[in-house]
């Protein structure tokens, strides 16, 4: 596949998988640029960069494509190339700083992406619905300047472990002695994964990739026991996989940097599960009868094995809830990234205007008045973005349940509960806006793009709808203040994914730029 020198692959499929991978790039360098630092121009389509006073033009509106740079001499087509060279000077020019390693990771996501539509080409899909829609996520975080950021050697090394390419992959097999064994919670799924240990071992599977960034790990304590007789599918996250048989999530930690951050489960995060798992738990225990309850994938505990005093950080396994026993009868999960960016078997692409009016109602049903409830009554902060929200939907497509997942991204408002303290626990503000971005500007902003791209008629009704859910909400709560900020407000948060990648914040760092409030845009 194409390398970062510019080389363009020989004719033929490679070079059409790298052509699409280069659009995709551009698209999601524009989607950031535009959002965080450029400003509407009075021409259409068109926007000033301020530290630079470039004026630049694209095409599209939900995908912008094709940029365009205002010269003297009329309108000048740029490449990826160019347009990151015109991205690092307003960016050197405005912040002060410069960061030509993002630059040549923006290259590297580019390559990543060719090389995954390459091998997506010839590999074949799952037959379970489910996994298609975790493993559609070819062009990523739309909102990322290097989306498919891969660490690692190369795609020997990735290539086989990727959900994009439709992989899947027995797992490994340890047996940890008791003196290191670390573990909290109920971790019980895990021993079904292969035949007893024996020598008073403890089961403990691992991802094969982090088992080959360790070492292999042959010439320790660990015993190797072979791997599991049920493949394990990766999720829209390449170190979260999904094994149907015996019906179980398991994230592993994995020493590679992906997207924007190391994938590691840290001890602070681990430790915390409990804790917070209780507070989801709770969180819907009080919802008012009117509104759905959904589901909650537990994390249920961690298992691992100390390695030279990392605490079980490097070999720990979350283990998460099935979906079998939260999904109700008659319902296919779907993630909701994947309905977002598209699918075989989407239910969006078979709907009238009608009936995808009547789709996203059972949505914002569904997903909106949980996450309000969970953060207004119980100060719970649910990171109910793209890739932490599944839909179970009927025979027709229709939502029916919303199922929520991940407690690593939870946070926990700090005036609602005093005695606790930690990473996880925020400031009301923050968790607010926190929770503003991923439930509007990441999840209901995209999932509404989806539905108008199909039917733009619809594109003010969809949120004229949404809004009246959000106030529905508020009349349950007494109105509380930050609904009627929210709903009056001219500007949601999104984050700066690339402002935050360029000044090199760490990888959970929250800032945020303000984006027109589309609640707030189609009142009557």
């Amino acid at each position: 596949m194409a390398s970062t020198d510019g080389l363009l692959p020989p004719p033929g499929p490679e070079r059409e998988a790298w052509t699409d991978a280069e659009a995709l790039a551009v698209t999601a360098l524009l989607n950031c640029l535009l959002r965080e630092v450029a400003h509407p121009h009075p021409d259409p389509g068109t926007f000033l960069l301020p530290a630079t006073g470039h004026v630049l033009r694209t095409c599209g509106e939900r995908f912008p494509a094709a940029p365009a740079l205002r010269t003297p001499d009329g309108w000048c087509p740029l490449s990826l190339a160019d347009l990151l060279a015109l991205t690092a000077a307003e960016l050197r020019a405005g912040t002060g700083t410069a960061n030509d390693a993002l630059l040549a990771e923006i290259l590297h996501s580019r390559d990543v992406t060719a090389t995954l539509l390459a091998a997506r080409r010839t590999a074949a899909p799952p037959a379970d619905p489910y996994l298609r829609s975790e493993q559609a996520l070819v062009a990523g975080h739309r909102y990322h300047p290097a989306p498919k950021a891969r660490g690692g050697a190369g795609p020997e090394e990735w290539l086989r472990y990727s959900p994009e390419a439709h992989a899947s992959f027995a797992l490994p097999l340890l047996g940890v002695p008791a003196g290191i064994l670390v573990e909290e919670g109920d971790t019980g799924a895990l021993d079904g994964l292969g035949p007893p240990p024996g020598d008073g071992l403890a089961l403990l599977p691992a991802h094969p990739w982090q088992v080959e960034l360790l070492g292999g790990l042959r010439d320790g304590p660990l015993r190797h026991l072979g791997e599991t007789t049920v493949a394990a599918a990766p999720t829209s996250s390449i170190r979260t996989v999904y094994l149907p048989g015996p019906d179980l999530f398991c994230k592993f930690s994995l020493d590679v940097r992906v997207t924007n951050d190391i994938r590691r489960l840290w001890l602070r995060d681990l430790r915390r599960l409990g804790v917070v798992a209780d507070l989801v738990d709770g969180a819907f225990d009080d919802l008012p009868g009117h509104v759905p309850r959904p589901a909650v994938l537990r994390d249920r505990g961690y298992r691992s094995a100390e390695l030279g005093g990392d605490g079980g950080e490097a070999l720990a396994v979350i283990v998460r809830d099935g979906l079998g026993e939260h999904l109700r009868p008659g319902l296919t999960a779907l993630l909701a990234a994947g309905i977002s960016e598209g699918f075989p078997g989407n239910p969006l692409d078979r709907l009238d205007e009608y009936g995808a009016l009547v789709w996203w109602e059972r949505y914002l049903e569904h997903v909106v008045p949980p996450v309000l409830h969970a953060y207004l009554r119980h100060g719970v902060v649910l990171e109910c973005h793209l890739q932490n929200v599944l839909i179970g939907v009927d025979e027709y497509g229709s939502p029916g349940q919303a199922v929520f997942r991940d407690h690593e991204g939870v946070r926990i408002v700090a005036e609602r509960h005093p005695r606790l303290s930690g990473t996880a626990v925020v400031s009301g503000a923050y968790g607010w806006e926190r929770l503003v971005y991923c439930l509007v500007t990441n999840n209901l902003f995209e999932i509404a793009g989806a539905v108008a791209v199909r039917h733009p008629r619809l594109r003010a009704e969809l949120w004229a709808r949404a809004r009246a859910v959000f106030a529905g909400v508020g009349k349950d709560y007494d109105d509380p203040e930050e609904l009627r900020a929210l709903l009056s407000g001219a500007h949601v948060p999104a984050k700066a994914n690339l402002l935050l990648r360029w000044t090199d914040a760490a990888g959970e760092a929250m800032r945020c730029v303000p984006v027109p409030n589309p609640l707030r845009l189609f009142t009557a």
